[in-house]
């Protein structure tokens, strides 16, 4: 039987804009690299060949400081990480246990949550008992009640808000926060809808010798970040215009990225060929994309690229055949805060609105799937 690929519906003209009413960030303590690399070298290393390749690897990683909800801050008198990261015990020793990790997560979490969403409510000049829809984004822990109901709570929203969390869709979760809220919006032009997401990365670190783990170890981080939305008013200031979404999934990766819950944390694996994967498909895939707008790639201003390491970062400059330049946001925020999952593309359209330079924003994230997700923004007008 013959199988036709459905086309992608047509681009409305005529829907309402879909507009960032206020944004907030919150990150806890910064650690140097430095610091993490020692400590990773004592819990990971047994030979100095080990030691010499983990050193390069959190050098090269594009990483100058990190946020972790372990760190005490630079007066404590004791080593935040091995506190709760002992130095290893024997060959079998993995650290705490999954249990343990989700502990700490459950008491962390919900206050850098808050943190971040208290933030955006204030930049939207928004009461929370206007807040219709709360979406949380999480893939770094999980508890129940959750982080909704948290927020409901500590914010004081409606108990009558409409919740929901995405959960455990590494890097591109915020992605589907905002295209969920932005149906949300256009579904109902008064609709305030609650975006947060909150990550706490530094909880996973893994023990033992396994080069995929611990690449990631060198660069994911936590952070929190929130938005809220709604339809575009002339008494609200707002920064950005959500247009349109996007989400491609590419071919034969399934394997290239992983996040697989175990039994001493949640094992994030990042295999060597992802870079040649998105040199060969990102293109073609945003070009189609915004050729539906009527745009071209020279057309975007603005490029928002979740900085999921240094050499995907390169890749996709390459892959969309991007000046250096382009990136500079995303490097920025990989060298001060480290890779926050979800969060990390909410503290990039953060940085970059504050250009306040007219034309489109293009951003962009991958997670596992490989799936690469998009989002069409522009400069919010008065």
């Amino acid at each position: 039987m013959t199988q036709f690929a459905l086309a992608p519906p047509p681009i409305s003209r005529t829907q309402s804009v879909v507009t960032f009413l206020g944004m907030g960030t919150a990150a806890p303590a910064a650690m140097p690299q430095d610091q993490f690399t020692r400590h990773a070298a004592q819990i990971n290393c047994q030979t100095a060949e080990q030691h010499s390749w983990l050193h390069r690897v959190y050098q090269n990683s594009g990483v100058q400081s990190r946020g972790s909800v372990l760190f005490k801050g630079v007066h404590s008198h004791s080593d935040s990480l091995a506190d709760f990261y002992p130095l290893s015990k024997g060959i079998d020793d993995r650290g705490p246990t999954t249990a343990q990790r989700m502990v700490r997560y459950a008491v962390e979490a919900p206050l850098l949550a808050s943190s971040a969403a208290m933030k955006a409510l204030a930049d939207a000049n928004t009461n929370a008992s206007a807040i219709t829809h709360l979406i949380t984004v999480s893939c770094t822990g999980f508890v129940a009640p959750g982080l909704d109901v948290t927020l409901v709570n500590q914010l004081r929203l409606l108990p009558s808000v409409r919740r929901l969390h995405i959960g455990f869709m590494g890097c591109h979760g915020a992605f589907n926060a905002l295209a969920a809220a932005r149906d949300a919006v256009l579904a109902n032009k008064n609709a305030r809808v609650l975006v947060c997401c909150v990550e706490l990365c530094s909880l996973h670190f893994a023990y033992g010798w396994d080069p995929g783990r611990l690449v990631a170890n060198a660069l994911f981080a936590d952070g929190a970040a929130a938005v809220v939305l709604g339809a575009k008013t002339g008494d609200i200031p707002a920064s950005w215009e959500l247009h349109d979404t996007s989400s491609h999934l590419i071919p034969d990766s399934l394997d290239e990225m992983k996040w697989q819950i175990g039994d001493h944390g949640f094992e994030m694996t990042l295999l060597p060929g992802v870079p040649k994967i998105i040199r060969r498909h990102l293109g073609a895939w945003c070009e189609e994309w915004l050729a539906r707008h009527d745009l071209q790639f020279s057309d975007i201003q603005y490029w928002a690229i979740h900085p999921g390491g240094p050499k995907i970062l390169t890749a996709v400059a390459e892959a969309l055949s991007l000046p250096p330049a382009a990136l500079e946001a995303s490097r920025d925020i990989l060298s001060q805060h480290g890779n926050m999952s979800s969060a990390t593309i909410l503290f990039i359209l953060q940085k970059l609105a504050a250009q306040k330079a007219p034309g489109p924003c293009v951003a962009i994230g991958l997670g596992p799937g490989l799936m690469a997700e998009g989002m069409l923004l522009k400069p919010a007008t008065p």
